[in-house]
């Protein structure tokens, strides 16, 4: 770990809007290869490191153990600027947090050596190594809650009846009108979305998480509420919002990057006008339906 450090420090830190840029941009070493994907319904990241073993003047058998730390060190440099721009929230990426010491770059070191891993293993031509990275977005969005008490979300000042739901399913596929604008736009993943009434009061956002390793919400394609299942819903799916999830048509989106929606004020009531609803939102219980190709960031 100390030697991947130390290649860390040497390394210059990419802006973070330069989504997933940092790597085709020329970042890396042409030896030395990261390829991958991030996955928000999967919410983990995915990377693979490969690495010539005659471009960077190694043989075997006497080469392997260099080529093997090599792939570390260079595993931890390349995915770092990967890491510093995925989306926070509407207007900021995770390297934006760097100045104001909410994230470090040690910080993205040591997440990105959390990474479940498979040894280095010859490639099948047998001219060179790779190795194989799985990194959970759980453990990040962890980074940025900070609560040392849940704020309670909004209630409804009079009582009223509600059916107790499982679980709160957002379809916000497709093009939705832009919040303010007269252009529409579609909803873009991120790790805190905030979710609005019609009226713009604020219904859900991370300071209501009931602890930090609460995920606030997942995401999903449409494909999986579709199935053909009492619930309509696949069963990952049905494993996150239950079998009687209270079904929301995103009215609009919102935000720098579009990433928070806006739902009726009736659907709003029927989550805060109960405890058991409210409880679906600190338990962070909610999914987000997306279109099925923005869930995957290739790099």
């Amino acid at each position: 770990m100390n030697s991947c450090r130390r290649l860390l420090c040497r390394r210059f830190v990419l802006p973070a809007a330069l989504l997933f840029c940092a790597v085709s941009a020329g970042a890396q070493s042409p030896a030395v290869n990261i390829s991958g994907v991030l996955e928000w319904d999967k919410m983990e990241i995915s990377a693979q490191v490969s690495l010539e073993l005659k471009s960077l003047g190694l043989a075997l058998p006497t080469g392997r153990t260099q080529a093997e730390e090599m792939i570390v060190a260079e595993y931890v440099a390349l995915i770092r600027p990967l890491i510093l721009s995925i989306p926070v929230d509407s207007s900021s990426f995770v390297g934006d947090h760097l100045a104001e010491g909410a994230f470090s770059l040690y910080k993205a070191e040591n997440y990105a050596l959390s990474a479940r891993t498979t040894p280095p293993a010859m490639t099948a031509n047998m001219t060179g190594m790779q190795a194989d990275y799985t990194i959970s977005l759980r453990f990040l969005s962890a980074e940025f809650i900070k609560n040392p008490r849940p704020a309670a979300p909004p209630r409804v000042l009079a009582s009223r009846s509600v059916t107790a739901y499982t679980g709160i399913l957002i379809i916000a596929g497709g093009e939705l009108p832009l919040h303010g604008t007269n252009r529409k736009a579609r909803t873009l993943p991120c790790l805190f979305p905030k979710i609005w009434d019609s009226s713009m009061n604020l219904i859900y956002d991370k300071t209501m998480l009931e602890s930090p390793e609460t995920v606030m919400v997942h995401y999903s394609g449409e494909e999986s509420i579709f199935r053909d299942s009492p619930s309509g819903l696949s069963p990952e799916l049905a494993a996150l919002v239950g079998e009687r999830p209270l079904r929301i048509l995103a009215r609009e989106v919102y935000g720098i990057r579009p990433t928070d929606l806006v739902i009726d004020e009736e659907d709003a009531r029927n989550i805060i006008a109960s405890e058991e609803n409210r409880e679906l939102l600190r338990q962070g219980r909610v999914v987000i339906v997306l279109d099925t190709d923005l869930l995957k960031s290739e790099f």
